[in-house]
């Protein structure tokens, strides 16, 4: 076996261990679990016909919940905790950076839908609503010229789609092990 297979075998392992032991928390005051959320977003996003990396992005946009040096979030927050950048920062030197940057700008990605989409906004539910808030709220003119700069902005588009409509109780999903080879394939490229 490769280093670089080695070294994706790794990551997956890692991040299984995660999901098995922190899955099972409640989802940020939503009808479901954290695994739960993960799995129904990169459901949606493999049933697109997404590529690896995008799939993978979609299952890890929120794994900074887990690894956050901030601590998990609560609704009764006061505070952003930044799950985004500590998910990025786990991720990163793992996979390649269109996984990275996806995960990264996922919250900016809310808060630029919320600036140009008023039923994107309006369809939220009150925990999104809440996090919103704590996380700047809707983007002004110029932070929306500015993010659409960015080069991996409309992946990061897409995920927050597939992530507020990954909240569904009782929906089926395909389960991790389905996403381990989608994830060592994502580790692997370039």
């Amino acid at each position: 076996m490769s280093a670089a297979a080695e070294g994706a075998d790794s990551i997956v392992a890692r991040i299984a261990d995660i999901f098995a032991r922190r899955g099972a928390e409640a989802y940020l005051g939503e009808a479901v679990t954290m695994a739960e959320h993960m799995l129904q977003t990169a459901t949606l996003a493999h049933a697109s016909g997404a590529p690896d990396t995008l799939v993978a992005a979609a299952l890890l946009h929120d794994i900074g919940h887990f690894t956050s040096e901030f601590g998990t979030y609560s609704p009764d927050d006061t505070f952003d905790r930044h799950h985004e950048d500590a998910g990025a920062a786990v991720l990163a030197g793992h996979f390649p950076p269109c996984v990275v940057e996806a995960v990264r700008l996922h919250v900016a990605a809310k808060r630029y839908l919320c600036a140009v989409e008023q039923s994107y906004h309006d369809g939220l539910s009150d925990a999104s609503k809440h996090s919103l808030a704590l996380q700047g709220g809707p983007m002004s003119p110029d932070e929306v010229a500015d993010f659409r700069r960015l080069p991996y902005y409309s992946d990061a588009v897409q995920i927050r789609r597939w992530d507020d409509a990954g909240k569904v109780a009782g929906l089926r999903t395909m389960s991790f092990d389905q996403f381990r080879p989608i994830l060592a394939r994502a580790a692997l490229q370039d």
